[in-house]
């Protein structure tokens, strides 16, 4: 008895556990959305995350969006979809290789000239 009243104490200590580290899971997603929608939706630099996004999830075109080149995003997406499916994923690896370079041109300028040249200047390739 007393085994079975140890582990159903531990099981309810782990369960305790869970559920907090659940609801400090749920309160960091929510800091970090509330935050990328302050930065995407203020006219604030977004280099960091048009630059990580350029890297991560370049053959999306989703860095082209949140840079607002809407057209820009839907011709890598396009060229990401049908030339990649088309080609056997050649056009995927051109347009991920794309937002490669992106990612890293946008990540090594300055604050000041990623602001100049991809918010103010609108410049929309590379």
């Amino acid at each position: 008895m007393s085994d079975d009243k140890n582990l159903n104490d531990k099981f309810d200590e782990a369960k305790e556990k869970a559920n907090e580290f659940a609801q400090e899971a749920k309160e960091s997603a929510s800091e970090f959305a509330e935050s990328a929608k302050e930065t995407i939706n203020s006219g604030e630099n977004k280099k960091v995350l048009a630059g990580v996004l350029a890297i991560l999830l370049g053959p999306l075109g989703i860095h082209k969006f949140i840079l607002g080149y809407n057209r820009e995003g839907i011709i890598l997406l396009v060229v990401t979809f049908v030339l990649g499916f088309v080609t056997c994923g050649l056009g995927a690896g051109i347009t991920g290789l794309i937002g490669l370079i992106e990612g890293i041109i946008y990540l090594t300028k300055s604050d000041e000239e990623f602001y100049n040249t991809y918010q103010v200047g609108k410049k929309p390739w590379f």
